[in-house]
């Protein structure tokens, strides 16, 4: 309680300091999006699918990061137990070894899981400035993983000259109670910012067999820089340090606990040299987990990323982005130790023939240290055919290395090859003069050279099966709507419905909703109060074959709602409500989902 009652403290200090002061609202920094190509693209000129999540959005509404995301269309989740349990997202129905995760430029996913992908159960939007959710395969872009997209975080920066920053504290149901501060400092040359934050919670019971808590502790802390060393050569970094703590209920015990413990750090640098930007970077990240009670016991992963990136504006308003790439990726999991290393070559070129039209080409060859070459790529274009209408396609190409688990843990087999996978898309949006607009996409991917667990096999020596190529093909198809809706000049009206058929030739993927429909709205009440409320249907959902007797896997109904009134002009307090209707449902049988529950907050800038 030492940690818990010093950071309620230091924050509520800051908190009433800066509620009294009045500063000038952060910029806009919508225009770009950073995921969709290898250089920045404005947003209206990329053909990709990208979402984009405000982080203060995601603080104030959801206790997880993972809750916002699933509300985004061609997006769902499954979480065993609640903030803390292991969480995965799902993008256009396929599961999260198909997603990539990026944080800051460092990629996050866990190098020692039996896949590599992310939690997201343990993540909170504690110092989030910006989420960008790209769809669809984008190998070409990111390599490995990124078969059915990639996630693209970016954390706090300051919006103004000057130190500024901003503070936010939450108390709420099951015992919980977070903190955050981010804070920055920035002039003509320097930017430098920060984000300490705290989360801890009694929890529920993840497992639907019993009644005890599973509980839940985080420290949590991001850090950039960068400086103009001259008009042409600037340098920079950032870090990224988590510890957790996650009670949980063992195979053999009820009382388990889990310690994972997550750091990253990149350097660059970026010089001119005439028409030419050129960055240097050097990425790290380590992740080091202990399961006392589980069949593996202790899971150290790192990953140590080398590149060069370099972008010409040549004649003709083409934009040409190129690069190299060496990932060194390593496991010490109890008896296992492994190693592997990947060496890239990647090339995009962006073209606009005309003002209403856009088109990218990417190309990009792997060539690992095990199991040799693979090429992928990727065509995009958008056109507009009037100033509110937009017309997107992309064809993609992607693979999924195997993992180092499943190559030499103790049901692996060395000579498994990539999964590979061809995606295409194309969508139509309409806007309405900035009162709105509307967007439909239809999406097709397909997964060849699956990789699978074989109970038959015994490459391995294992008795019980190993990991190998397996028969089949994984397609994932359907269409995502989505729309936004100004009524009046105080109030919006948002939804989103996705249709999803996900199978491995003829059997359908788990948990995966075939149904998944948002409706929303949000409004100023007055000038100083505003709400939302939002409704998530998801239906036709799957149990996995390890569902237990009696399980909750199936529709459900899930409503939030919430309110903010601003205190000053730079501090507001809100109340929001979490599954009000108190919806019992489950989205992995056997693990409880948390019943309603409301939270109470303040967050001020400076």
């Amino acid at each position: 309680m030492t940690a818990r009652y010093s950071m309620l403290m230091a924050s509520t200090a800051i908190l009433a300091a800066t509620a009294l002061q009045a500063q000038e609202q952060p910029t806009d920094l919508g225009l770009l999006v950073v995921s969709g190509s290898l250089s920045p693209v404005e947003e209206g000129r990329t053909g990709s699918s990208i979402e984009v999540v405000n982080g203060a959005q995601i603080t104030e509404r959801d206790t997880r990061v993972l809750d916002s995301l699933a509300r985004l269309p061609g997006v769902s989740l499954t979480s065993n137990g609640g903030l803390g349990g292991v969480g995965t997202l799902q993008v256009r129905g396929l599961p999260a070894r198909y997603v990539g995760m990026r944080i800051n430029g460092i990629n996050v996913s866990d190098p020692s899981g039996v896949q590599n992908q992310f939690d997201f159960g343990t993540y909170t939007g504690a110092g989030i400035d910006r989420i960008e959710v790209l769809k669809g395969s984008q190998s070409a872009l990111y390599g490995s993983e990124a078969i059915a997209g990639v996630v693209d975080v970016t954390t706090y920066r300051p919006s103004e000259l000057g130190f500024s920053g901003v503070g936010q504290i939450e108390l709420g149901s099951f015992g919980t109670y977070s903190s955050s501060l981010s804070t920055g400092f920035a002039n003509e040359t320097t930017e430098i910012a920060a984000t300490f934050g705290y989360v801890e919670s009694d929890g529920i019971s993840a497992r639907s067999h019993n009644e005890e808590e599973d509980g839940f502790q985080q420290n949590s802390l991001s850090f950039t820089v960068s400086h103009d060393l001259s008009d042409v050569l600037t340098i920079g970094g950032a870090l990224l340090y988590r510890d957790s703590d996650t009670e949980i209920d063992g195979f053999a015990t009820s009382d388990g606990e889990n310690f994972t413990l997550e750091r990253g750090a990149r350097v660059y640098a970026t010089f001119e040299t005439g028409a030419t930007i050129h960055t240097f970077s050097y990425d790290y990240f380590d992740i080091d987990r202990h399961d006392p009670t589980g069949f593996t016991r202790h899971f150290r992963g790192e990953r140590k990323t080398l590149s060069y990136l370099g972008s010409s504006e040549l004649a003709g308003g083409i934009v040409l982005n190129y690069g190299l790439d060496h990932i060194k990726e390593g496991i010490n999991n109890d008896d296992t130790s492994a190693d592997g290393r990947t060496s890239s070559a990647k090339v995009e070129a962006l073209f606009s023939p005309s003002a209403q039209f856009d088109l990218s080409a990417a190309l990009r060859y792997d060539e690992n240290s095990d199991f040799g070459g693979h090429v992928t790529g990727r065509l995009a274009a958008a056109w507009r055919p009037s100033e509110d209408w937009t017309i997107r396609s992309v064809l993609g190409t992607g693979y999924r290395a195997p993992s180092l688990y499943e190559r030499f843990g103790p049901y692996g087999d060395q000579n498994l090859t990539p999964e590979t996978s061809r995606s295409f898309e194309i969508g139509v949006e309409r806007g309405f003069g900035g009162q709105g607009s509307v967007k439909a996409t239809v999406f097709h991917t397909n997964i060849n050279d699956l990789i699978g667990f074989d109970g038959g096999s015994n490459v391995c020596g294992s008795g019980f099966g190993c990991y190998n190529q397996v028969p089949g093909t994984t397609t994932s198809k359907g269409v995502e709507l989505s729309g936004e809706m100004m009524l009046g000049s105080n109030a919006t009206l948002f939804g989103a419905y996705t249709y999803t058929n996900a199978k491995t030739d003829e059997t359908r993927l788990t948990k995966t909703p075939r149904h998944d429909f948002v409706i929303g709205a949000e409004a100023d009440f007055s000038d100083k109060m505003s709400g939302y409320v939002n409704l998530r249907s998801v239906a036709d959902v799957e149990a996995s074959a390890f569902a237990p007797a009696g399980h909750l896997v199936g529709d459900y109904v899930l409503v939030n709602a919430g309110a903010s009134y601003d205190i000053t002009d730079t501090a507001a307090a809100y109340l929001r409500i979490e599954n009000l209707l108190d919806e019992q449902y489950e989205t992995s049988g056997g693990f409880n989902q948390p019943g309603r529950a409301v939270y109470f907050g303040i967050r001020a800038e400076f």
